[in-house]
């Protein structure tokens, strides 16, 4: 297991996380998620030991992990960190980056652990080229393949698909992941994209002013964000007063509705007037305002022309729902 215990951390002045308090199951993937600037890629320098803790205690099952004050080098050996630097030696190829920590002692296990690993991040045309040539985004492939070759109890991953084309994303992630799972691998990654969250994260965390304010798994937290911020993450969402959307409805108490779920009616609902339409391939992403002006996002199957007035819908599934949640939330 890996624990964090009450951990907070400033740069100088500069207060980033407060008091955090973590537990992580061996083999379990954990997405850290949250705001530019909320602590995600702190925290993993903090787990991997790049830097010393301000207050509190890491551990890895009893063994604790401590900073550049108590170790030379940093990082234990069962750990491995994938920041967004990627740290690989560019004037050798791209097979011998990979295999660089493994040993030369069995050069066929190595031969086929380097060749299984080129596969995994669909290099392998480029094994014999040199790692200068290539672009940021196969050099980000490169960088995972050593990380992965090393074999780590732990792994620690920062934007890790962040450079790599879009095409090869979905593939690439499908594979990966599939292999952290298959080794039983630790693994915690700091991302803002909700594509390496739902489909493959055991737990998410989120990071805002300095705590947690969620965790839970991914799809809980989707279906059920205890906040705006929290939903935002996930998707277009906007906050609205339920006798707005249902007339006959005696209470003001807003709930979450994301973009997906309004319906546009053809003569009755909330009535809001479009702003801007945003093409999305399957459907446009529309901003409008609502009777308070307040800003409301929805789905639509066809473009609105600005100053368009329409009508919205929710279903009253979906508004249950969201009562329910928030009074789950309100008896914690």
């Amino acid at each position: 297991m890996l624990r964090v215990e009450n951990v907070s951390f400033s740069y100088e002045q500069l207060q980033v996380l407060d008091s955090l308090n973590l537990r992580i199951q061996r083999g379990e993937h954990v997405a850290i998620i949250g705001e530019s600037g909320c602590g995600k890629s702190t925290l993993l320098k903090l787990l991997y030991g790049l830097m010393d803790l301000e207050q509190g205690e890491i551990y890895w099952e009893d063994e604790p992990i401590l900073g550049p004050a108590y170790n030379l080098v940093p990082g234990p050996k069962f750990m491995k960190y994938l920041s967004q630097d990627f740290d690989l030696m560019p004037f050798i190829t791209v097979s011998e980056n990979i295999s660089q920590y493994l040993s030369v002692f069995f050069p066929e296990e190595l031969k086929e652990r380097t060749q299984e690993l080129l596969e995994m991040i669909e290099l392998t045309e480029f094994a014999d080229k040199k790692v200068k040539t290539l672009s940021g985004g196969q050099q980000q492939r490169v960088a995972l393949a050593r990380v992965l070759a090393q074999k780590p109890e732990v792994l620690l991953l920062d934007e890790p698909f962040g450079h790599i084309d879009n095409f090869l994303k979905n593939s690439l992630r499908r594979n990966v992941f599939n292999y952290l799972k298959e080794n039983r691998i630790t693994t915690l990654i700091a991302t803002h994209d909700v594509n390496d969250v739902l489909p493959f994260a055991d737990r998410a965390v989120v990071l805002r002013d300095k705590k947690i304010i969620a965790r839970a798994r991914p799809m809980e937290l989707y279906r059920n964000p205890k906040t705006l911020y929290v939903a935002s993450l996930f998707g277009e969402a906007s906050m609205i007063s339920i006798d707005v959307l249902k007339t006959y409805a005696n209470t003001k108490r807003k709930i979450i509705v994301y973009a997906h779920e309004f319906r546009v009616s053809p003569s009755s609902g909330l009535q809001v007037t479009v702003k801007k339409a945003y093409p999305m391939g399957s459907h446009y992403l529309t901003e409008s305002v609502g009777p308070e002006e307040e800003t409301i996002f929805f789905n639509a199957d066809k473009l609105f022309p600005k100053g368009k007035e329409v009508f919205l819908n929710v279903a009253i599934e979906t508004i249950n729902q969201r009562i329910q949640e928030a009074a789950s939330v309100q008896s914690e």
